[in-house]
């Protein structure tokens, strides 16, 4: 099945690590966390998170995940929608009604305006 050359058990060995290894790792990662750790940080560096699905199925979520944040974005730009005819119209009418109201109150003040002027004119004259 190796062929006599002893490649299968390099390929059997590259699958298994030794403890050795392991600890090897572990000292390694230990003085790279010591280079970067905070005084609030542990002493101890965290163990690394070990992830049991296939890498397919980590893929397969950040494409999800980057999908779902695509999807967001463009979510409120999908719900805006057109007025309909109602609402044109009663958007018209208050519209109208501020115009009317801005209409009333510069015709007041011009009013105001002139009937001061007269009796300011009519006081100088009076003076004079």
């Amino acid at each position: 099945m190796d062929g006599g050359d002893g490649t299968a058990d390099l390929v059997i060995n590259k699958r298994f690590v030794s403890e050795a290894e392991l600890e090897e790792r572990r000292k390694r990662r230990q003085e790279e966390w010591e280079k970067v750790r905070k005084p609030e940080d542990p002493k101890e560096c965290p163990e690394e998170a070990y992830d049991p699905r296939s890498l397919y199925e980590r893929l397969q979520e950040q494409r999800e995940k980057k999908q779902q944040e695509f999807e967001e974005q463009f979510k409120f730009k999908n719900m805006v929608r057109g007025l309909d005819e109602d609402e044109t119209h009663f958007l018209d009418e208050v519209s109208r009604q501020q115009e009317l109201l801005e209409k009333q109150r510069r015709e007041e003040e011009l009013k105001e305006l002139n009937e001061y002027r007269i009796s300011f004119a009519l006081k100088w004259l009076m003076v004079t």
